[in-house]
């Protein structure tokens, strides 16, 4: 469901929803035709009285998800498919004590994931130096660095999936997407030797014909290499390829390659409200992709 944002720019629940609101709420989820003008013109309305000025831009998610729109998905891992901040905070904290570092807090972790390994290694060793007090010059940086590589790397490999948990509506979200027919591919910025025996360990790599790491490509999300990739690789049209993520980076790749974007509102998105994010809607669960 497609709530509208509370005071904090995060979709609140149905039981704080102003009558307006609840209003718009039933409209966004109950109607499963094109909607007309006149459809869009009342909706547009509805999230003007609540007070959601660029809810008004927003056209309604099920109405999106027509089948005959899309050739073929691309689905994000970390924070759309699978909670992996508690992998994330028992590799890292490993790693930190080997090198003698004070420990991270998995709070802080969730507002540095998605950029890839390298740039997550890099925040974290700066901020536990920090922490420590320490000055480091940048070769004594560029040291620890390559200590810090490989120690996170083994540790991640040795707990990967261990304190990671898939969302729910993943599996039933999944399900549908393949029993409309459409082909799937997992891009993430994960390490392709994480992401497929994670995907694995969960259950979930027999939905997906291709797995692309952040190390398939020359470069990572958010540039748009990734997904026109990953689309040649399907063989379909980027305006054609649905793109389902959970922060700005997956958003951002999206609209530079030309995919039409959705984003689930329960993932990482560097700390910052993912309804913010300029995108072509928000889904609470991959089961509320609808295809019709």
């Amino acid at each position: 469901m497609l709530w509208p944002a509370g005071p904090q720019g995060h979709p609140q629940s149905s039981r704080d929803c102003t009558p307006a609101a609840r209003a718009l709420t039933v409209f966004v989820g109950v109607s499963k035709k094109d909607p007309s003008d006149e459809d869009q013109s009342a909706y547009n309305d509805a999230a003007m009285q609540v007070g959601v000025v660029r809810w008004a831009r927003i056209r309604i998610i099920h109405h999106r998800m027509k089948k005959d729109l899309y050739d073929a998905a691309i689905i994000d891992l970390d924070g759309t498919l699978i909670d992996t901040l508690g992998d994330f905070a028992e590799a890292l904290n490993r790693m930190l004590r080997e090198l003698e570092l004070p420990g991270i807090a998995a709070q802080q972790i969730e507002t540095m994931v998605g950029k890839g390994s390298e740039h997550l290694l890099n925040l974290v060793l700066k901020h536990a130096l920090g922490q420590a007090g320490k000055a480091l010059s940048a070769i004594e940086i560029e040291a620890l660095y390559a200590r810090a590589w490989p120690s996170y790397q083994q540790h991640y490999l040795a707990i990967n999936g261990h304190h990671a948990t898939v969302y729910p509506g993943v599996v039933e979200g999944l399900q549908a997407l393949r029993a409309a027919g459409l082909p799937l591919a997992c891009l993430t910025n994960k390490p392709t030797a994480f992401a497929l025996p994670l995907l694995q360990a969960k259950g979930l790599d027999g939905y997906f014909t291709q797995v692309f790491g952040g190390d398939a490509f020359e470069r990572k999300k958010p540039d748009p290499l990734p997904l026109l990739k990953t689309c040649a690789a399907l063989g379909t049209l980027p305006a054609r390829t649905l793109m389902v993520g959970d922060s700005s980076n997956d958003a951002q790749a999206a609209r530079g390659a030309g995919c039409p974007v959705v984003l689930v509102t329960y993932g990482y998105n560097h700390g910052q409200p993912v309804t913010a994010v300029d995108a072509d809607g928000w889904v609470g669960s991959l089961q509320e992709l609808v295809l019709a």
